[in-house]
């Protein structure tokens, strides 16, 4: 968790940090979404490939490596974007230096995400799966609050000190888990390496499809509801910094929200009570689906807020319990396997999502929150009336 916590921090701390001083450094927003997005593509390819490296060689080693790479691959990033700020790299040359750069993060860190999710399938069974999972997930939404708060604290400092945060915390991190993990079982030389799974594999793929789905509806929401908030509330005006800083409030407040009520369904009832994720994974679908329609329909902020509150709530419930009943579709040696695709879901969903939003902003301001509740709830009745009534084997 506290791993999980630390790759919140260090992503979520990008958008606030990375996007506006890349454009002080001389380049526009598509050239930034280039540089990101080519990186969250090796990303997302190279996730199932470290899942089989973490059953071959240990969720430990793969773990306190990514963590490590994390660091020192944030910090190349950082040096890059200084030279560009003070205008040593400049134009295509800066773009490239920095597309290199972040290629090597997509290269060499994804192993954190399948290491992690094995390592806690592991030592979870059939009755606390969800929950241990669902703890990763709060690990994330943790993070994603501690990034930008941890932002404003070290800005004063100077605008790249919060990058330099996040590097030593993925760092210290790194070496904890390093010393307080359980020491990796050395394999046998002839032993048999595990079996590949295949995304194709039957067992797998309906769970990683589900994922993948529900992902991309994910991401056509977030991708643009900074956008509808802007336009929804008329945030305009003759001085364009204080608009973009009102924005960046308001969108700040309805993110934290989210996060604020996945921790609490998560710790207040999830690791509590550890419920069957059969049986919660249609209801929190359905109130993701409920929360996107309502912050459609109801235009007052507090409701917008209240609405994210719902589908933070919904997201804590179903993210978990469809990783769940991903990994206990396998054997246990082939939990590594089955983690790595369950966690290749995100990045590939926010690869397709975010540029589909895009595009049906463009049409119509709400057609996202919309397209987005017709999936997710599409998911919902297919979770009620298929999922629920399958039958609970251990993996």
């Amino acid at each position: 968790m506290l791993a999980t916590i630390a790759m919140g921090a260090g992503m979520s701390i990008n958008f606030v940090v990375v996007a506006p001083l890349t454009r002080k450094a001389g380049l526009g927003e598509v050239e930034v979404a280039a540089i990101l997005t080519l990186s969250t593509l090796l990303y997302a390819v190279m996730i199932p490939r470290w899942g089989r490296i973490a059953d071959r060689v240990g969720r430990k080693r793969v773990m306190v490596f990514s963590l490590i790479a994390m660091g020192v691959t944030n910090m190349a990033f950082l040096f890059a974007l200084e030279a560009g700020l003070a205008g040593v790299i400049t134009g295509t040359s800066l773009m490239l230096t920095l597309i290199f750069v972040r290629l090597w993060f997509g290269l060499l860190t994804p192993g954190l995400q399948p290491a992690s999710m094995a390592a806690m399938t592991d030592a979870t069974t059939i009755r606390d799966r969800a929950a241990g999972l669902g703890m990763l997930g709060a690990g994330m939404s943790i993070g994603s609050i501690l990034g930008p708060a941890g932002a404003a604290a070290l800005a004063p400092f100077g605008a790249l000190a919060p990058l330099w945060g996040t590097i030593v915390f993925c760092i210290l991190i790194g070496i904890l888990l390093g010393f307080s993990l359980p020491r990796t079982v050395k394999r046998p030389r002839n032993a048999a390496r595990p079996k590949p799974l295949s995304m194709f594999d039957a067992r797998v793929r309906p769970h990683l499809l589900f994922l993948l789905s529900y992902f991309i509806g994910v991401g056509m929401v977030q991708q643009t509801l900074g956008w509808f908030i802007e336009d929804r509330y008329a945030l305009a005006g003759d001085d364009p910094a204080a608009v973009g800083q009102t924005a960046v409030l308001y969108t700040g407040i309805v993110f934290s929200c989210m996060a604020v009520s996945t921790i609490a369904v998560q710790f207040g009832y999830i690791s509590r009570l550890k419920p069957d994720p059969r049986k919660i994974l249609w209801v929190g679908l359905a109130l993701v689906a409920v929360g996107y329609t309502a912050a459609d329909v109801f235009h007052a902020f507090p409701v917008l807020c209240a609405a994210f509150l719902l589908i933070g709530a919904g997201s804590a419930l179903a993210i978990p319990s469809a990783n769940a009943l991903g990994s206990l579709s396998v054997s246990r040696e082939e939990q590594g396997a089955a983690a790595a695709l369950m966690s290749a879901a995100p990045p590939a969903g926010f690869i397709f999502g975010p540029l589909m939003g895009a595009g049906l902003y463009q049409v119509n301001h709400a057609l996202p929150l919309i397209a987005s509740a017709v999936l997710v709830g599409s998911l919902a009745v297919y979770a009620m009336l298929v999922t629920a009534r399958r039958p609970l084997a251990e993996g």
